[in-house]
């Protein structure tokens, strides 16, 4: 009997199941994203219930470069990480490596945001916390797949 032409092994592997939990989590950044960069352009405000400190953030000098809003380059970040992650899924795993540099400048990205809105705006907005705790989470599912990479001695990477 010869092996099977496709190997279904490497789909039932815990590394497997992490882009797809990426690109779920990418959505939901993604609808964030979305959701604030409309708000931006339509000069509504936004509702913040939780941390009162939305529209100081947000109408800050650090919410626009260029003219163009934060939350919109972040609503194509989050696209690109969704695709990357889908990719991966539907077998071009090279495309998980791209993912991870991605998801890393994200996550930098999002450390200076937080530094921003805790030590010069001095305010905080929840949506922008939601899309910071997306990013990092992320983030943290790339650093599982090289653990789980690292651990794993066969060619089960993502």
């Amino acid at each position: 009997m010869t092996p099977p032409e496709t190997d279904n092994t490497y789909t039932k592997t815990p590394i497997a199941k992490l882009p797809v939990a990426a690109a779920i989590v990418a959505l939901l950044g993604l609808a964030d994203a979305i959701y604030l960069t409309v708000h931006h352009y339509t000069a509504t405000p936004v509702p913040c219930s939780i941390t009162n400190g939305c529209e100081e953030v947000l109408t800050s000098q650090y919410a626009e470069i260029g003219g163009f809003p934060l939350a919109g380059f972040g609503a194509l970040a989050y696209f690109i990480a969704f695709s990357l992650a889908l990719l991966t899924v539907y077998g071009d795993r090279r495309m998980w490596d791209l993912f991870g540099i991605l998801v890393t400048v994200m996550a930098i990205f999002s450390a200076w945001l937080i530094y921003l809105q805790a030590k010069v705006i001095e305010a905080f907005c929840q949506f922008c916390l939601i899309s910071a705790a997306t990013t990092f989470t992320l983030f943290f599912i790339y650093l599982a797949s090289l653990y789980l990479r690292w651990r794993t001695p066969d060619d089960n990477s993502a």
